[in-house]
């Protein structure tokens, strides 16, 4: 599917979906199933994944679904209503925190919830403690080999926590602590969407690529990169590289 079109389903109508967490205790050999959708807006590392650990009959995994922004992200995993989603954190139109903010009540369901792991190159701080608080149940790293993948799926769908080692520690730090802030303060300042373009601008991203990316124009990005700056107290896009290199949001 190219990334621009509408998000894939591959299970059905939405009411077989919303039946299907009844059968989803077997595969094809009598093993445990778990019903996933693959949210992330590269569709090569989707079909990756897809072949890395969606051959039902051996893993155990069935990827009914695949959204490249928010919104279909929000479609998709509505319609489908998988156990985990397997979601990266950054996401044209709000992010990965945005789909956990309007797939809450999905999450909240005692009976069928929808958990969330997240799956990105990032390994920033910022990044991991922010997906935490939205409500994922774990935050791993797209260095994870595919049998480890496999493993976290069924971990998170079972209610455990699953992280990459070292990330681990940021959400100890985080939340073992009540008088430190778990987010920087000056990130605190900006919107998600600010973010969002810190990080590309950090990544030596053109106004136009940014623009394309995110769905926006480029006057509106040359506005954000503007709000970035007046709220960093930065001068230039160089002095912002160099301020996201080193709290490691590159």
């Amino acid at each position: 599917m190219s990334d621009t079109n509408e998000p894939v389903e591959s299970g059905g109508s939405a009411a077989e979906a919303s039946g299907a967490t009844a059968s989803a205790g077997a595969d094809a050999e009598g093993g445990r199933r778990v019903r996933v959708v693959l949210v992330d807006d590269h569709r090569m590392f989707r079909t990756g994944v897809q072949a890395e650990i969606g051959e039902t009959a051996r893993t155990g995994v069935e990827v009914v679904g695949e959204a490249a922004d928010v919104d279909q992200a929000v479609t998709v995993i509505t319609a489908t209503r998988p156990e985990v989603v397997l979601l990266d954190v950054h996401l044209p139109g709000g992010g990965g925190v945005e789909v956990l903010r309007r797939c809450a009540p999905l999450m909240a369901d005692a009976e069928r919830p929808v958990r969330f792991l997240a799956l990105s190159v990032s390994d920033a701080a910022e990044d991991v403690i922010g997906v935490i608080r939205g409500g994922a149940r774990g935050y791993v790293t797209k260095t994870i080999t595919g049998t480890d993948l496999v493993d976290s799926v069924f971990r998170v769908q079972d209610g455990d926590a699953v992280f990459s080692p070292r990330l681990a520690g940021f959400v100890l730090d985080a939340f073992a602590s009540t008088d430190a802030p778990p987010v920087d303060e000056d990130m605190d300042r900006l919107t998600q969407r600010e973010r969002e373009v810190l990080r590309l601008i950090a990544r030596g991203y053109a106004y136009k690529e940014i623009a394309k990316q995110l769905f926006i124009s480029v006057k509106t990005v040359e506005s954000h990169v503007s709000a970035v700056l007046r709220k960093l107290q930065l001068s230039n896009r160089h002095e912002l590289t160099r301020w996201a290199t080193a709290r490691r949001l590159v």
